[in-house]
């Protein structure tokens, strides 16, 4: 390991040193664009990014995730939305893209638990998305991309200390992980099963027809599973 990046504090203020470090002398599967992220921040990033990227690949929809404490509080992908979620989720009259569409549900999902969380979205970050991100209380966003209106307006989100990160599409991380807990290693060969349609070919219940939506649920479900 190789410290890239000094970090303020680790999982809690009393926890120093800390760093962010690349692996082998790799590169980081990210830039930072905006704001200073801290040890918290880069776990929900890193995780709630290879989450929507699997998702995105599974079900061929743009994705997003509301991350907290490194667990999902919200995983969704971009499937329009009825005329009652527009209503119970308090955006008619606004603009939705695809991208936006997936960041709504995914926020949604449990929106107390996202309360300050961090995002992750597959697809480059359009006006749309940001536009809705900016008024949700909320620490940073990890994208492969973004629209130059829609990265101004995250970067002026909370008087310019919003996080933001560009990810590598094309990063892929090492085959094995490592990691220390209690004194002791531990590795493994890193979880690389990608949860698509195929795993649903063979059904064993009587009823054998699964929807298209059930389809995406059920894949949706898998992969947020891992996170």
């Amino acid at each position: 390991f190789e410290v890239e990046r000094p970090l303020k504090y680790g999982c809690n203020p009393h926890q120093l040193p800390a760093g962010l470090c690349s692996v082998n002398g790799g590169k980081l599967p990210f830039d930072v664009v905006a704001g200073i992220p801290g040890y918290i921040n880069l776990l929900d990033a890193v995780n709630a990014w290879q989450l929507v990227y699997e998702l995105a690949k599974a079900t061929g929809k743009p994705a997003a995730a509301s991350f907290k404490h490194a667990s999902p509080a919200g995983a969704a992908i971009g499937v329009p939305l009825s005329e009652a979620e527009v209503e119970v989720y308090e955006v008619k009259g606004k603009p939705l893209s695809p991208v936006a569409t997936a960041y709504v549900r995914a926020r949604n999902a449990d929106p107390m638990c996202s309360f300050g969380d961090f995002v992750a979205v597959s697809h480059v970050v359009d006006v749309a998305t940001a536009n809705i991100l900016k008024i949700e209380v909320s620490d940073g966003i990890i994208a492969p991309g973004f629209e130059p209106e829609a990265l101004e307006i995250l970067k002026a989100k909370k008087g310019g200390k919003f996080i933001v990160l560009q990810a590598d599409n094309d990063f892929v991380p090492p085959e094995m992980e490592y990691r220390m807990c209690g004194g002791l290693g531990f590795m493994q060969k890193r979880n690389d099963k990608i949860c698509d349609a195929t795993l649903l070919e063979k059904v064993v219940t009587s009823k054998k027809d699964l929807s298209e939506q059930a389809k995406l649920d059920m894949i949706l479900g898998m992969i947020a599973i891992k996170y």
